[in-house]
């Protein structure tokens, strides 16, 4: 039951009064600690997944491209393996690895070899790329998808954790990078044992081998 009080207006001011100076008191605290905050937010951990900045487009990603005025050519498609997207009238474009802004620009200079100030909108509607491979001693070996970053730890325990046969002190990272493929060591004991340790964050296509 809900009881309903009355109050004088001289005690509704004096609980008015020190509200107001509660609110101003959290305001001035949040505002001391918002540059950290801040200072965290642009300096994402090493190895952070496109979804914590702005996302670039991959392989099997579903984009729907928007022409005003022009129904004829807005379509979806999916960005093929090779990384391209084929578009009526602005033909074979380089999709994999830009944003959705980025490759926006690219059709509009292409449609505006025949168009008069296209103008162009490019969704992302389903984002399919964001996978990873566990394979080896691990219960589940397979592919998949992510949405988030995830460490190589959630990647272990997503693959149902580690066979009787696995050597966690022997787990291989293999990373495609624009510079070649790497191969990181990691120690998942030591990962584990050790609290100053910081994760290890994988990226979009990393494989994580278990030995």
């Amino acid at each position: 039951m809900i009881r309903k009080e009355k109050w004088n207006r001289p005690t509704f001011v004096a609980i008015l009064m020190a509200t107001s100076v509660a609110l101003v008191t959290s305001v001035a605290i949040v505002t001391n600690v918002a540059p950290a905050a801040a200072a965290d937010v642009l300096k994402p951990p090493p190895g952070t997944t496109p979804g914590d900045a702005e996302y670039r487009l991959g392989p099997d990603d579903l984009i729907e491209v928007f022409v005003w005025k022009e129904p004829e050519l807005t379509a979806t498609v999916t960005v093929r393996p090779d990384g391209r997207v084929s578009l009526p009238l602005a033909g074979e474009i380089e999709a994999s690895g830009k944003t959705a802004v980025e490759l926006q620009q690219d059709i509009t200079a292409k449609l505006g070899k025949f168009i008069v100030q296209p103008v162009v909108n490019v969704m992302v509607k389903q984002v399919n790329s964001l996978k990873i491979s566990v394979l080896g001693e691990v219960r589940r070996p397979d592919v998949y998808k992510i949405k988030n970053r995830v460490t190589v730890l959630d990647a272990i325990a997503m693959a149902g954790g580690f066979t009787d046969l696995a050597r966690p002190n022997r787990v291989v990272v293999l990373r495609n990078t624009p510079s070649g493929p790497q191969r990181i060591k990691i120690n998942i004991r030591e990962l584990v044992g050790n609290e100053g340790e910081k994760p290890f964050y994988l990226q979009p296509l990393d494989t994580v081998y278990v030995e």
